[in-house]
């Protein structure tokens, strides 16, 4: 008879956990964030250069401070440097109580600056494009970040696919016009777009990253695609507790942009809580990155 309770009660309580894990899990954050160099390179602290050093503990702070403010399960990042640097950020959010069990990381023909995720949800599948290229006249190039491509399962019933990008950024370079270069990446990341919404049209599909290009130039009318295509993408339109877009603060020039974007497939936009999502508007924000935090809000159920 002893037994017999504490088998029902034992079954019980496992029935109350699964109730609140199923309920925590309906609605999630994710964050999109370019993190400034989160990485060991040169750098001039306090007047002094530092050979290989790793992002300042300041700006360290800010970064992790504005992240766990918003809760992600799910992080989309850009910026970070190879594995001891991922392993890095994870434990400075692991001191705030974030802990994330799943990542990705892309390593493409940029030896420096990765494109990564992190989730609280299992990877399911991983696609991601790291040897890409394309031509320029007859020299060969290479997608610099490559596309970050992993499915992740928050609920057993519910799947997204997430897209990381980090373009070629303006810095002119020898091998190529870098316009042009981003022109050929967007085309690159569209046609992966294309092939993956022509074998699953309904795919709950996010595209997350710096595009390093405003809304009206040619490589992001690319990545959205034509307008009203089965593939067409809709940029989610985010905006800060002022009502201001802008994602990109440029110092040299004075001038602020939106080059951080998230699109939306057809199968996923009545899953975004745009009146919950937002741009974070930390008046710390530039001693974190010289970007602005994406965070949106994801039923995670088909609508």
């Amino acid at each position: 008879m002893i037994k017999e309770m504490i088998l029902k009660v034992l079954f019980i309580l496992g029935y109350l956990v699964s109730l609140n894990i199923a309920s925590s899990s309906e609605r999630f954050n994710f964050v999109s964030y370019n993190l400034k160099n989160y990485l060991k390179m040169d750098r001039r602290i306090d007047g002094k250069l530092e050979k290989k050093s790793l992002k300042p503990n300041e700006e360290v702070a800010h970064l992790v401070r504005i992240i766990a403010n918003a809760k992600p399960a799910v992080i989309g990042i850009s910026e970070i440097g190879g594995p001891d640097d991922l392993n890095h950020f994870k434990a400075k959010l692991a001191q705030t109580g974030l802990i994330y069990p799943y990542t990705e990381l892309t390593f493409a023909a940029d030896p420096v600056r990765h494109v990564g995720l992190l989730s609280q949800y299992p990877i399911t599948e991983r696609n991601s494009q790291t040897k890409l290229t394309y031509k320029i006249g007859k020299k060969e190039l290479s997608f610099q970040r490559g596309i970050l491509d992993v499915t992740i399962q928050p609920t057993k019933d519910y799947q997204l696919r997430l897209l990381g990008i980090h373009l070629k950024s303006k810095r002119e370079v020898e091998e190529a016009d870098q316009a042009l270069m981003r022109r050929n990446e967007a085309e690159l990341l569209r046609l992966h777009i294309d092939a993956i919404l022509k074998q699953q049209p309904s795919a709950n599909l996010l595209v997350f990253g710096d595009f390093n290009e405003t809304r009206n130039e040619l490589p992001i009318k690319v990545i959205r695609g034509r307008y009203n295509s089965p593939s067409a993408l809709t940029d989610i339109q985010l905006a800060d507790d002022r009502g201001d877009r802008w994602t990109y603060y440029w110092r040299y020039a004075d001038q602020y942009s939106r080059f951080d974007f998230v699109f939306a497939s057809k199968g996923i936009l009545k899953e975004i809580e745009t009146e919950k999502s937002y741009i974070d508007s930390d008046p710390n924000w530039y001693k974190a990155s010289d970007h602005r935090a994406l965070i949106l809000s994801i039923i995670a159920e088909d609508q």
